[in-house]
């Protein structure tokens, strides 16, 4: 019950990404969508680290929330929060700073890199919005309530395609206006949270005036989020490092790819809707000293996340060449999605079982774990297969195999 809004909540995240895409592929062409497309992973990866403190604030709330130490909670809140401040206005400076550098680094074609440096750079000039909307949203989840932050992602998504369409379809403004709607839609969420959190019972409420960061909650914090934020940036890297090899294909290749993976992550749907259930679930059950409840509820979790995230792989691998025809019609385009789908798709239980596993380590305070797991299987073999692959065998396939490889070998 407690995983069906985060499920709902996930859908219009993936929807509202989607309808960028869409609506930049149908009305800006190739170029657009492989430079938004190309910009996914590097964002990801900046955010990532963000977002994995963001965790790590979670699981401090939700122990505190079950063990029903309020006073703690309180300052774990407020920390929380003023630390999220911290975090977007460093994201904000940096990004705009590096930009140019990460789009070379990582191979951007010379045709594609005017727009994905513009669409780089709006997107990230709103990284305050999205920073606290996360922790606010994880904050609203780890006391139990994981309806608000679906409301409020509605309202966003269903912003973000009407200024999607204003702005491109209407207005032809550019890629940079698909970042700008995006970041508007963020900051609309990330004032819903917070005028929600000034709601809570005084016990827990958010006071402006309380906004300060505590000592030894931010140590608590930081302690269980880094090992989440390295894991996350972990997968970032590796997945920087094999667009970076799909952008050696060419632009067709990029927004074939980009198409698939915009897809792709209604795959991902159950498995991070359940893996973020199972954190708060584990958390506050050992918080409460509930045992065997935190046994069976992880049982079950895994169980539902596999199962739903193979549904949703064969629905994928049946239709794709339809699906990604929405986004680009064009034969080539098409072919790449196509092929890496009939690739990947089929392999989406083990990517569910390895989060599912993952989120239940962060719940019980062993966030550790998952990071060395992952950093071993998603980055350092991911990375090797495909370096020595590649140069013995120089096809697209082969890179799309180094996920279905690392997911099992994670698992």
């Amino acid at each position: 019950m407690f995983a069906i809004p985060l499920l709902w909540g996930n859908l219009f995240q993936q929807l509202y990404n989607v309808a960028d895409s869409l609506i930049v592929g149908n009305f800006l062409g190739n170029n657009a969508l492989a430079a938004v497309s190309s910009s996914g992973n590097l964002i990801f990866l900046m955010v990532g680290f963000f977002g994995g403190i963001g965790v790590g604030a979670g699981v401090v709330i939700a122990r505190y929330f079950g063990a029903g130490e309020y006073e703690k909670l309180k300052k774990a809140i407020h920390t929380a929060l003023a630390f999220g401040g911290v975090c977007g206005i460093f994201l904000t400076v940096a990004a705009l700073i590096l930009a140019p550098q990460i789009l070379k680094l990582i191979g951007t074609p010379e045709e594609v890199l005017p727009k994905s440096l513009v669409y780089f750079r709006v997107y990230f000039a709103g990284s305050l919005g999205f920073v606290i909307y996360n922790f606010g949203m994880g904050i609203l989840q780890s006391l139990g309530d994981s309806k608000s932050p679906v409301i409020y992602l509605i309202i966003s998504a269903c912003l973000n395609v009407i200024l999607d369409l204003v702005l491109i379809g209407g207005l032809r403004f550019g890629v940079g206006a698909a970042a700008f709607a995006t970041i508007v839609s963020q900051i609309l969420s990330a004032v819903l949270c917070i005028r929600k959190l000034r709601r809570e019972p005084e016990a827990f409420r958010l006071s402006f005036r309380e906004l300060r960061m505590n000592g030894n909650m931010l140590r608590l914090i930081v302690v269980n989020g880094i090992p989440a934020g390295i894991q996350n940036s972990i997968i970032a890297v590796a997945n920087v490092f094999v667009q970076s090899n799909i952008n050696q294909f060419g632009a067709l290749a990029m927004a074939g790819c980009g198409s698939y993976s915009k897809i792709e992550g209604f795959g991902f749907i159950p498995v991070t809707c359940f893996s973020q259930a199972l954190t708060t679930f584990i958390g506050q059950n050992l918080g409460a000293k509930e045992y065997d409840r935190a046994k069976k509820g992880a049982a079950f979790g895994i169980v539902c996340s596999m199962t739903l995230a193979e549904l949703v792989g064969v629905i994928v691998y049946m239709l794709i060449p339809y699906l990604a025809a929405a986004f680009d019609s064009s034969a080539e385009v098409v072919g790449f999605a196509t092929r890496q789908a009939h690739v990947e798709a089929l392999f989406y239980c083990f990517l569910a079982f390895s989060h599912c596993i993952a989120g239940i380590m962060r719940g019980a305070g062993k966030s550790a774990v998952p990071m060395f797991v992952m950093l071993v299987s998603w980055c350092i073999i991911r990375i090797t297969y495909i370096t020595i692959t590649v140069h013995f065998i120089p096809k697209i396939q082969v890179i799309f195999w180094a996920y279905p490889l690392t997911w099992s070998i994670s698992s």
